[in-house]
C-alpha cells in the first residue's frame, strides 16, 4: 500500500499543527508561585519571570536573587530512613519515661512532705494544749514529759513547720 502525496502532506501539517497546541508558558507570580499555562502570562509580567515559551528553551530561574524564589533553589530533604524513625521514636519513649518517673517522684516528695507537716501541725498543737503528755520506754514504764522536754520538743515542731506551706 502506497500513500498518497496528498494523504502525506495532510498528515504532516496535522501533526505540526498539533504541537503548536501544546504550547505552554511558564513564569513565576508575583506572590513566587509558578503558574502553568497554554495563554501567556498577563501583560507587565517581566521578562527576567517568565521561565519558558513557546519557541523559547525553558529558563533555569535565578539562584537566590530573588527572596520569593529561595525555597524552590533549596535541595529537598530526603525522608528520614526506618533506622532513624526508629531512633526517634526510641528516643520519644525514654524522654516520655524519664518524665513520668520524675513526675512520680516529684508525687511522693510532695505527699512524704505533706505527711511530715501534718505531723508536726498535730505535735506542736498537742504540746501547746497543756494536757500532760505520757511516754512509754522501752519496758512499758509510763514517764510524763517535763517542762523543758516540752518547750525543747515545741521548738522541734516550730522549725519543722517553717519547711511547710
Amino acid at each position: 500500500m502506497t500513500m498518497h502525496p496528498l494523504r502525506l502532506a495532510a498528515s504532516a501539517l496535522l501533526l505540526f499543527a498539533a504541537t503548536g497546541a501544546h504550547a505552554q508558558y511558564v513564569w513565576i507570580e508575583p506572590n513566587g508561585t509558578r503558574q502553568y499555562s497554554d495563554r501567556p502570562p498577563p501583560p507587565g509580567t517581566p521578562a527576567s519571570r517568565i521561565l519558558k515559551s513557546p519557541g523559547r528553551a525553558a529558563l533555569a530561574p535565578a539562584p537566590a536573587s530573588s527572596p520569593q524564589l529561595a525555597p524552590e533553589a533549596t535541595p529537598a530533604k530526603a525522608p528520614p530512613t526506618l533506622a532513624e524513625r526508629d531512633a526517634a521514636y526510641r528516643e520519644r519513649v525514654k524522654a516520655r519515661t524519664e518524665q513520668a518517673q520524675k513526675t512520680d517522684q516529684q508525687t511522693q516528695d510532695e505527699r512524704a512532705n505533706a505527711e511530715r507537716c501534718a505531723s508536726a501541725r498535730e505535735q506542736q498543737a498537742q504540746l501547746a494544749s497543756g494536757t500532760r503528755i505520757a511516754l512509754y520506754d522501752k519496758n512499758g514504764e509510763r514517764s510524763y514529759l517535763s517542762d523543758a522536754e516540752r518547750a525543747e520538743r515545741s521548738a522541734r515542731a516550730g522549725r519543722a513547720l517553717q519547711d511547710c506551706r
